[in-house]
């Protein structure tokens, strides 16, 4: 491999995702860009298979961007970096590290952290330390750029990128909006990326193949002429596999945005909707300005009158939460019938404003990232953890659609409370909310709403066998009473030897 001093490197969740910062960051360094190679992973690779990938370039400078998923994966990499090649400069960026003093740990590992944006603190830095200078402070605040100055990272994707992996596009950056959960309230404002060039760079895209789009302006629909615009860029280059994903304000949906929406073909358009809460009380707690009429009415709007799929989003464990006023914001979200209903827990942000609540409300997280929510001063532990089962189980049996036509047997006239007693029982029965196969899936479903809420076997067994056949499935579903299964599950526990010896 050829020598390179400069490496752009992180670990994305899933191959399939791209790491969009760092492109912003090569496409920006100038004349360094000859000496700069960027590199992804994984965090399901091995850290020490990293570390010997990144070294393999006989790098001077490393720089790694650091977020709430890949903090671990990350530290793991730097300590082996620093024990085999402790010459190799280190430089941290991203949102996990922008926010001191309240930094990780591993921080103390690095060279050099950038705060904030990095595109033109990054080469400055970096020039630094080619030409043998070692800047005094290791602590770099980074320097914004007018967007219309930024040169765009879209001619840096690969082939490879666009073949296999979700491309991210932005149209703006920033929120002018306060929610006290989400690092975007930090913004003054949300600024646009100069329009025509944008669309260019778009444009470009599509010709080279791209078709699926996902936008990841915090607020899309926050200046509806642009929206328009570029909505009805798309739509003049419409295909049956074009794909655009858009995150949403709920509350704004104002009739022009509605005309062109309804000219897209069914499928072609997501919508991420950050309801969070409908609790005005916990709205008014953590600076969130929401009409919740206004957001209801358009979210039932969007399911009747366009084709759109709507991935709307809950948080549980927001200070002055409950379990009964989040199941009551549950159900009000299950009554507009989105596609799919996302049931975050609320996880501890450096550096976000929500924060200052977390002695007041006895918020006490996981000290280990995600830093999800573990007790507050009305949440116990154990009812944590029984609404993370439930978001498992909604996410496997509600939101993957394959049980469309069993889960209104399920959900009834209450569905939070009814979704939590499944929920519960499949724990029961399955000791886990993980690797769970499809056909097991369907076997256990039966029997709790045969056994747990005494449902009629024929009409239970008629709507789950034509849901496995909609999977398209091989064979035909196995119900069973519950305790016929138990047994079976029994006698399963025992390995493949084990039962050789049992049959003879």
């Amino acid at each position: 491999m050829q020598t390179c001093p400069i490496l752009l490197t992180t670990l994305n969740a899933r191959y399939m995702h791209t790491a969009f910062g760092l492109r912003y960051l090569y496409a920006n360094l100038a004349e360094l860009q000859a000496q700069t190679r960027l590199q992804e992973f994984t965090i399901q690779e091995l850290p020490l298979n990293i570390a010997e990938q990144l070294l393999a370039n006989q790098p001077q400078i490393i720089c790694f961007s650091v977020y709430i998923w890949n903090i671990s994966e990350i530290s793991q990499v730097i300590q082996l970096i620093k024990q085999i090649a402790p010459e190799v400069m280190i430089i941290l960026g991203g949102p996990e590290v922008s926010h001191p003093p309240d930094i990780p740990a591993i921080a103390d590992h690095a060279d050099y952290i950038i705060t904030g944006p990095g595109e033109q603190s990054i080469k400055t830095l970096c020039q630094a330390l080619l030409s043998g200078q070692r800047p005094a402070k290791r602590l770099i605040e980074g320097i914004p750029i007018p967007l219309d100055q930024l040169t765009l990272p879209y001619d840096f994707y690969t082939d490879e990128d666009i073949r296999n992996r979700l491309i991210y596009v932005e149209a703006s950056r920033g929120c002018p909006f306060k929610c006290e959960f989400c690092l975007s309230s930090l913004d003054k404002t949300a600024t646009a990326f100069p329009l025509d060039s944008f669309l260019e760079a778009m444009d470009k895209l599509l010709k080279r193949g791209v078709k699926n789009f996902k936008f990841i302006d915090r607020t899309f629909n926050l200046k509806v002429s642009t929206s328009v615009r570029i909505l009805e860029f798309f739509l003049e280059r419409m295909s049956d596999d074009l794909y655009l994903h858009f995150e949403v304000i709920p509350d704004n949906l104002p009739d022009k945005l509605k005309v062109v929406l309804q000219r897209f073909p069914a499928n072609s358009l997501q919508f991420e909707i950050g309801v969070q809460t409908f609790d005005p009380d916990i709205q008014s707690l953590i600076s969130r300005k929401q009409n919740n009429a206004k957001t209801k009415e358009n979210i039932q709007w969007l399911r009747h009158h366009t084709g759109a799929h709507l991935h709307t989003d809950l948080i549980f464990g927001l200070p002055g939460d409950t379990l009964a006023n989040f199941a009551d914001s549950f159900d009000q979200l299950v009554a507009l019938n989105p596609q799919e209903i996302q049931l975050g827990i609320l996880k501890r942000l450096r550096g976000a404003p929500l924060n200052r609540h977390n002695e007041s409300y006895a918020m006490r997280f996981n000290p280990e990232a995600p830093y999800n929510i573990l007790t507050t001063q009305a949440i116990t532990f154990s009812a944590m953890q029984r609404v993370n089962r439930f978001a498992r189980f909604w996410d496997m049996i509600a939101n993957s659609g394959r049980f469309a036509n069993t889960l209104p047997l399920i959900l009834a006239d209450s569905p939070f409370d009814r979704f939590m007693q499944l929920s519960d029982a499949l724990y029961q029965l399955a000791a886990s909310s993980w690797k769970i196969s499809l056909k097991r899936q369907f076997e256990l479903i039966y029997l709790v709403l045969t056994d747990h809420f005494k449902l009629d076997s024929n009409t239970v067994e008629q709507q789950l066998t034509t849901d496995y056949h909609r999977n398209n499935l091989k064979g035909s579903p196995t119900f069973q009473p519950q305790d016929k299964f138990i047994k079976t599950q029994r006698i399963g526990t025992a390995n493949k030897r084990q039962q050789l010896h049992q049959n003879h």
